[in-house]
């Protein structure tokens, strides 16, 4: 009987599709699976039609309704695989079919699609331009090299051309994906060595083949884009939940990682956002506890709607299965802290929050008549004393203070000292405590028993870069040193809470096991590169705490419309047009869930909410509403942005007073490198606000706008 597969570019016109086209997808899909070959090509088949002039033979439309198609590569080897490409109106799906060409990449040995029509319409002039070009782009690497990565005759013709990487990124939509990315490293200046590493090996099937594989040989080999569907059941479950499905897929360089046998010792993933390191992070979960039936595992995140998330996905991700889930642990950092005091420590006291512990300060600092700000002490306090676990005066003396921007000699460490034990005195006098003082005491609770106590034999950590180093001990006391003992990933780039830490400090050593993912299949390139210039090239030290880290060789392989940035006169003004956007995109068919709205303050989303609301539009705040499956415009924060998407999003709010907020940023006085921290941590929460986007980001402000919106 047939099989059906479905190319990436099907879901991404699929999930835009209304209703009544979707239940037809559904139908024709079907007869796919209830017909023979020969009953599908029949009068009472599925409406296979071949397409006038087209460059690949293979090509066929298939009738959805009367006004839409989709776009089919059917089998002329033998073989009972369709491959479903695209579903398009009518003119535009045979306008789209009669360009393309399939075929199989010399190097990956995966199903390519292109443009032939337009690369054969653009080479021409593009020789004669190169002709007089003082240099080209890829004139350091022999045809040889090329050929080697899997770039053929064609494509290598036009790679010939390319001056800059302005023009090749202009060829993103026509050239096979495969060797775009190819063409996208080398461009960035890695080698061809690096480049076969990190993206034609692991692309390539571990069984070498000779010949040129068949189009059903070539589908399997393409796992990182095409989905073969083997039955009923699985299409029915598949067009249930697409967006859901591809939430835990894994593509061939993510799937190296999750899925390597073992580490030997602490295992650390990078990667900007988009880039699917928390679908890692719960596959590396299902490999371990797949190893063995006694395996226990402790996965950590941030925050609790984070941490929610987390569990629903790996719920998805282990089919509901109850004896997996069941020796799987999902929580926060801090609530497995505070569960570790309350079963130690005989209980935890109140918490305070952030707010209430800089009110306490300021009271200190008026009793002692200090001249520090609170924001100072606060920062001193967590981050040198907390950090390093200072209890003794002799201890702050001569404790380093890398990363403070002002020195204190020892009689103004001795001040600052009496100042931390009236706050400490205060909080007992009161009862109180704060989160990362509950977490500190965890991780001495938590040193004088077994690792084994707890019964975890892994740590998987994500969200890794938020998290203080009074945090990571907890979690490192958790699990015995080992091979696979802990798993981390996360984004320096994403860092909102101004926690940094040197890992080797705090006894986790991710030397020559640390790996990085570049490719975002989230965002377009265009809300990449936009949101790319939000971080302006400032400097962002690594995940471990030990170098730099930077965006280089991060990209997208999906293209859209460019990001819109836009300034009004009155915030009454921006709020309309921040409306006026989310009718349109309704306009075309977005349902409101897959549209958010965020600002870097709540009063800012209440008066959206209003408008939206006297619109007709409903909406959901997250923040109340985390797990809402009710259809509504999502309102959020630019903070509890971090790990939601959606297919289109409105920054607003962006004002050179709200981003960077004043009264977070440390004045360059008190502490010049706490103050450009500070503003960094303000850029990196626009970026991840604005990372959020998968297909259409919107950006507005009234008045001055925020200085971190790129020019």
């Amino acid at each position: 009987m047939p099989q059906l597969a479905f190319a990436s570019t099907f879901w991404e016109s699929y999930d835009a599709l209304e209703k009544d086209v979707k239940a037809g997808v559904r139908k024709v899909m079907a007869r796919f699976q209830q017909l023979t070959i020969h009953q599908l090509h029949g009068k009472k088949g599925v409406h296979l039609e071949s397409v006038a002039q087209a460059k690949d033979s293979r090509i066929r439309t298939v009738r959805i309704t009367d006004f839409w198609r989709g776009v089919v590569v059917a089998p002329d080897d033998g073989s009972e695989v369709f491959l479903l490409l695209i579903i398009l109106p009518h003119d535009a799906a045979y306008d789209w079919a009669k360009k393309r060409r399939i075929t199989v990449n010399t190097a990956t040995l995966a199903v390519e699609v292109r443009n032939v029509v337009a690369i054969e319409q653009l080479t021409p002039a593009l020789e004669k331009a190169a002709s007089e070009a003082p240099a080209l782009l890829f004139a350091k690497h022999s045809d040889t090299v090329l050929r080697d990565l899997g770039i053929d005759d064609q494509v290598r013709r036009a790679v010939r051309t390319i001056i800059d990487q302005t023009q090749l990124e202009a060829f993103a939509t026509l050239l096979p994906e495969d060797q775009f990315e190819v063409l996208q490293y080398l461009a960035e200046g890695f080698t061809p060595e690096e480049v076969y590493r990190d993206v034609v090996a692991e692309r390539r099937p571990m069984v070498d083949h000779v010949g040129e594989p068949s189009l059903e040989m070539a589908i399997v080999n393409t796992a990182g884009r095409i989905t073969l569907v083997t039955g009923p059941d699985e299409l029915a479950d598949v067009l249930d939940k697409p967006f859901t499905a591809w939430r835990i897929f894994l593509h061939p360089s993510q799937r190296r990682v999750a899925y390597r046998p073992s580490f030997n010792g602490p295992a650390q993933v990078t990667g900007g956002p988009g880039t699917g390191k928390t679908v890692v992070a719960l596959h590396r979960v299902k490999h371990l506890l797949s190893r063995s039936p006694d395996t226990r595992v402790l996965l950590t995140t941030y925050t609790n709607a984070l941490a929610a998330s987390l569990r629903e996905n790996l719920a998805l991700l282990l089919d509901d299965d109850d004896e997996l889930l069941a020796r799987a642990d999902v929580t926060t950092v801090n609530a497995f802290a505070y569960r570790i005091v309350h079963e130690l420590g005989g209980g935890v006291r109140n918490l305070i929050n952030d707010a209430d512990e800089r009110q306490r300060w300021r009271k200190i600092i008026a009793r002692q008549d200090l001249p520090w700000t609170e924001h100072f002490l606060v920062q001193e306090y967590r981050h040198v004393i907390l950090a390093h676990r200072v209890e003794t005066l002799e201890e702050y003396q001569s404790v380093s203070r890398r990363g403070r921007g002002s020195a204190l000699g020892p009689r103004q460490r001795e001040q600052v000292w009496q100042a931390v034990r009236i706050f400490l005195d205060d909080l007992r006098r009161t009862g109180d405590c704060t989160h990362l003082q509950v977490c500190h005491e965890a991780a001495s609770l938590v040193d004088g028993h077994s690792p084994r106590s707890h019964g975890y034999d892994h740590v998987v950590v994500d969200e890794a870069q938020d998290l203080h180093p009074a945090q990571w001990r907890v979690l490192r006391a958790a699990v015995l040193e080992g091979p696979d003992d802990m798993f981390i990933v996360g984004d320096p780039h994403q860092r909102i809470y101004d926690s940094k830490v040197s890992l080797g400090t705090v006894g986790i050593h991710v030397t020559g096991r640390s790996n990085r993912l570049r490719v975002n299949y989230r965002s377009t390139a265009e809300i990449l590169a936009w949101a790319a210039g939000v971080m302006a090239d400032s400097p962002v030290e690594d995940l471990s705490g030990e170098g730099g880290d930077s965006l280089a060789g991060y990209r997208s392989l999906l293209r859209g419309s460019h990001p819109v940035a836009t300034g009004h006169p009155t915030e009454q003004e921006e709020v309309s047009a921040v409306v006026e956007r989310i009718k349109a995109w309704m306009d075309q068919g977005i349902p409101a869930r897959e549209i958010a709205v965020s600002s870097r303050f709540n009063i800012v989303l209440d008066k959206a909410a209003d408008r939206l609301a006297g619109a007709g539009i409903p909406v959901v705040k997250v923040k109340e509403h985390p797990h809402a499956m009710a259809d509504g415009v999502r309102l959020a924060t630019m903070h509890a942005m971090k790990g939601l998407e959606f297919r289109c999003v409105a920054v607003a709010g962006v004002t050179a007073r709200a981003v960077p907020f004043a009264k977070e940023i440390t004045p360059p006085e008190v502490d010049r490198l706490q103050h450009d921290s500070d503003l960094l941590r303000e850029r990196c929460v626009l970026f991840v606000a604005c990372t959020r986007a998968r297909e259409a980001l919107y950006v507005s402000w009234s008045g001055a706008p925020s200085p971190f919106v790129p020019s």
